[in-house]
C-alpha cells in the first residue's frame, strides 16, 4: 500500500518535561518545537476523553532527520495505569535504541541509570545464525517505561 508512512510513537508521562529531558540527555533525542498545549472539543472528540488536555513535545529520534518522533505528552485529567509495566503485558511495551558497539550497550545502560533510569534485566549476548551477534539489555526510564538497548554485530 502506498502513501503510508510511520509518524510517531506516543508516550503518556506523569511529568512530560522531566521524561523528555531524560530522553534528550540519555539518548540524544532533539526537541521538535513548538511544545504542544492542546485542548478543546476537537481533542475530546478525537480521543474520546471528556475534558482532555494534552501538554508535551515531540522528540526527534537519534539517527533521523525529519523522521519519526517520540511524542511525550501529559494528559489532564490523568488515569494512572494499574500495576507495574511488564514486558509481557499486551499493548505498547518498549522502545529500542541501537548503539554502535557491543561495549556501548553497557555504557548506555550505565548512562541511563545515572540519569534516573532503573535496571530491569541483564546484558546478554545471543548469536543468531545468518544475522549476527545481538548484545541487548532491558531497563526502565524514570517513569517505569521499558527501554531496550541493543547492538547487532
Amino acid at each position: 500500500m502506498s502513501g503510508i508512512k510511520f509518524v510517531h510513537t506516543n508516550l503518556i508521562a506523569k511529568d512530560w518535561r522531566s521524561l523528555s529531558r531524560f530522553y534528550i540527555e540519555v539518548f540524544g533525542c532533539k526537541p521538535v518545537y513548538p511544545e504542544r498545549n492542546l485542548s478543546g472539543e476537537w481533542l475530546e472528540k478525537t480521543t474520546g476523553v471528556p475534558g482532555a488536555r494534552l501538554r508535551g513535545i515531540h522528540l526527534a529520534l537519534p539517527g533521523y532527520e525529519n523522521g519519526p518522533t517520540l511524542e511525550i505528552y501529559e494528559y489532564e485529567p490523568t488515569i494512572p495505569e494499574e500495576g507495574e509495566n511488564r514486558a509481557d503485558r499486551q499493548g505498547f511495551r518498549h522502545i529500542a535504541f541501537h548503539v554502535e558497539t557491543p561495549e556501548a550497550v553497557r555504557d548506555m545502560y550505565d548512562r541511563l541509570v545515572e540519569h534516573g533510569g532503573k535496571p530491569l534485566g541483564e546484558i546478554v549476548q545471543k548469536e543468531y545464525e545468518g544475522i549476527g551477534l545481538l548484545t541487548v539489555v532491558y531497563a526502565r526510564d524514570p517513569e517505569g517505561n521499558i527501554i531496550e538497548i541493543q547492538n547487532w554485530s
